[in-house]
């Protein structure tokens, strides 16, 4: 069987992780392929959540392989505590959780380096979440950075510290006025982290390349969404790695031929965390009523999330970007109180209307949304099981996400518990990507 991609639609948090977790019954090893701890997916099961930052979204599901790709940076301390809390919530890792030995390593002067270069920027400060994850994929485009199996050699690991720290000493306090980092220090620390996570590393190219040879059905999954990826997203104000659906050529080590199917997730609104251009983001009344019906605070940093209307123009230009072949709808529920649903079908810059996406941030922070409506369901949707369950306003509006996206909405999440999901239709058999052409006539 061919892999199969699970990617966000937005500016992140649709919920990708109840998703792949949801999915992951389904198939045999799943694979995280870019990111760090800058992010979290939420997974609730029979009532209790689990935040996971770094491992994989499958990882509660028994017998499943779950796989770090070489496309992630992570934080050694983070995912040693991340282990631990689900080896206690009764989860057994050993022979299924694998960490690849190319993934980059972040170290504690990346954190540092965070955190003092938002200071420097002030006002046009990106809202990063400080945990090194930029200056790490930095010092990887760099060919400085410290790979897990640079970390289980510790001859080399020792040296390559060394060279990265006179380098990196020298910034911390002649730029930030920090304190230096002692490298006998950091290299205990580490050779630490070593020996605890040892057990884990492996090959994961090989890995994934065995499993689809056997025919297995492998699950590729990133973080953050499609407008925060560094070459498509609103940049500047993106994260520092590749999360389209592309992303996973590089971030797994697989060929483009390895993709069957990707399933974008969708919010049935819109939220995005940090600063950057948000069209249809609701300051008032409305955006409070999402965050709080909606939970909307961040998974990592409990920062509150931005809130507004979906946003159609956004969701044309990642359909573009991903090839998606079928839409899974998050947090559809959290629209069950709202009267009139509002929706973007196009934006007014400079007083032209236009229905394409910018590419600049400057020109999409000026652009103005232009909506149509929907009557709302006013009533609530958490216990549907299936579509005829759903009201008839409710079923309406997630017709036009459909008309207007050109490829079907196989799964509807009506709650964070994994069995408040509408199958609908079975997404490993959407293989078809976006008919762009077909939606813009109902555009």
């Amino acid at each position: 069987m061919p892999g199969y991609v699970v990617v966000g639609m937005q500016w992140g948090d649709e919920g990708k992780g109840k998703i792949v977790d949801y999915l992951t019954e389904h198939v045999n090893m799943v694979v995280r392929h870019q990111g760090g701890n800058n992010a979290g997916h939420t997974v609730v099961v029979n009532g209790e959540q689990t935040i996971l930052h770094l491992l994989p979204s499958g990882i509660l599901h028994e017998g499943r392989t779950c796989v770090i790709g070489n496309g992630t940076v992570l934080d050694p301390g983070v995912l040693l505590k991340e282990i631990e809390g689900v080896r206690k919530a009764g989860h057994k890792l050993e022979g299924r959780l694998f960490i690849s030995d190319c993934a980059h390593i972040i170290m504690p002067y990346h954190k540092l380096m965070d955190k003092g270069q938002e200071q420097f920027r002030g006002k046009t400060r990106i809202g990063t979440t400080g945990r090194g994850i930029g200056p790490a994929y930095a010092d990887k485009a760099d060919r400085l950075g410290i790979r897990f199996g640079d970390l289980v050699d510790l001859p080399c690991f020792r040296a390559k510290l060394e060279q990265a720290l006179a380098y990196k000493n020298a910034i911390l306090t002649a730029v930030f006025g920090e304190e230096p980092f002692d490298v006998d220090a950091v290299y205990e620390e580490y050779a630490a982290y070593a020996n605890a996570l040892q057990p884990f590393i492996a090959d994961g190219v090989s890995m994934v390349h065995d499993a689809l040879r056997q025919k297995e059905r492998v699950l590729f999954e990133g973080a953050q969404g499609s407008m925060l990826d560094i070459d498509h997203g609103t940049y500047p104000y993106v994260t520092s790695s590749t999360t389209v659906a592309g992303g996973v050529c590089a971030g797994a080590g697989v060929g483009p031929n390895a993709v069957e199917g990707i399933t974008g997730i969708v919010k049935a609104y819109t939220t995005r965390v940090g600063a950057g251009p948000f069209p249809t983001e609701e300051t008032g009344a409305v955006g409070e009523h999402l965050r709080e019906k909606g939970g909307e605070y961040g998974a990592t940093t409990g920062r509150p999330r931005r809130c507004g209307w979906l946003d159609l123009v956004q969701l044309r230009r990642a359909l573009t970007l991903n090839g998606a072949t079928c839409i899974a709808l998050t947090k559809a529920d959290v629209l069950s109180e709202v009267e009139t649903i509002r929706f973007c079908t196009a934006y007014e810059t400079d007083g032209q209307l236009t229905r394409e996406f910018p590419s600049q941030a400057a020109a999409l922070e000026s652009a103005t949304p232009v909506y149509e409506e929907a009557p709302g369901w006013r009533q609530d949707i958490s216990g549907c099981r299936t579509w005829d369950d759903l009201p008839e306003n409710a079923r309406a509006y997630f017709e036009k996400i459909e008309a207007f996206a050109g490829i079907p909405v196989c799964l509807i999440s009506v709650g964070p518990g994994r069995e408040q999901t509408i199958f609908r239709r079975d997404p490993f058999q959407s293989s078809k990507p976006a008919d762009l052409a077909t939606a813009a006539k109902h555009s």
